[in-house]
C-alpha cells in the first residue's frame, strides 16, 4: 500500500476526481436487478465505504462523478453483442431512464456540485461517454475509482483510465463483484498492475492530513 505521503501526492482536491461506477438502485438498493451483488456490495461494507468516500471529497472539495448505466424502455441504442446485454433485457427490474433504479442508492449523498453521467450502451463508464471530457476539462490527474462490480464494470474504468493517462486509485474495500472470493482475487492479479491499491480508511487518513 502507499504511504501518506505518496496518496497525498496525487490527491491534490485541484487534479483528483472520485469516480462511482453504478452504484445506483437498480443495482446495488433492495429492488435490485442483481440481488448477489448489492447482497454482496452493501455486507462486504463497499456501499458504505463508497459513501464515506463520497462524503470526505464533498469536505475536501475533490470532484464527484457518478456514473449511471441505464436504457431506454424502447431499448433503442443499447448493446446486445454480449450474452450479458442479453441476459439484463429479462431481469426483473430494468435499468430504465427516468426510473428510480437510475438514481444514485443510498447511503450516497449527491450534491448540487456533482456530476451525474448517464450512458445508454456499452460496459465502460468512460469509453463513449461524457466521463473523460469532463475529467480533462477539471484539469484531473488522478481517478479514484469505487463502486460496482469488480467483474466487468470497474476493471472497464481502471483500464480505459490508465489507457487515457490518468493515475488510477482503487480503494480496495470501496469496490465489490461476485462471488466475494472474486473480488480480492482480480485485485490482486489484475488492478494491482495498473493501479495505486489503498483502503477508505488510509485514503480518508490522507486527505485529513492534507487538509492540515
Amino acid at each position: 500500500m502507499p504511504s501518506y505521503d505518496q496518496l497525498r501526492e496525487v490527491l491534490d482536491p485541484a487534479t483528483a476526481v472520485l469516480l462511482t461506477v453504478e452504484c445506483q438502485q437498480g443495482v446495488v438498493g433492495p429492488d435490485s436487478a442483481l440481488p448477489e451483488l448489492a447482497k454482496e456490495a452493501r455486507s462486504s461494507g463497499a456501499l458504505a465505504n463508497v459513501a464515506r468516500l463520497v462524503d470526505g471529497a464533498h469536505a475536501r472539495g475533490l470532484q464527484v462523478i457518478h456514473a449511471i448505466a441505464e436504457r431506454r424502455p424502447d431499448g433503442r441504442g443499447a448493446n446486445r453483442n454480449a450474452r450479458l446485454f442479453r441476459a439484463a433485457e429479462r431481469l426483473p427490474v430494468q435499468q430504465l431512464s427516468g426510473t428510480t433504479a437510475v438514481r444514485v442508492a443510498a447511503p450516497i449523498e449527491v450534491t448540487e456540485e456533482d456530476f451525474v453521467v448517464r450512458r445508454l450502451h456499452g460496459l465502460s463508464p468512460l469509453h463513449g461517454t461524457e466521463v473523460d471530457a469532463l475529467l480533462r476539462n477539471l484539469g484531473c490527474r488522478t481517478l479514484v475509482v469505487t463502486g460496482v462490480s469488480a467483474n466487468v464494470a470497474i476493471p472497464n474504468a481502471v483500464f480505459d483510465a490508465v489507457n487515457r493517462g490518468y493515475t488510477v486509485v482503487v480503494p480496495t474495500d470501496a469496490i465489490a463483484g461476485v462471488p466475494s472470493e472474486y473480488t480480492p482475487a482480480m485485485i490482486r492479479n489484475t488492478l494491482a498492475l495498473v493501479a495505486t491499491l489503498t483502503t477508505t480508511a488510509e485514503l480518508l487518513a490522507a486527505l485529513r492530513v492534507r487538509r492540515g
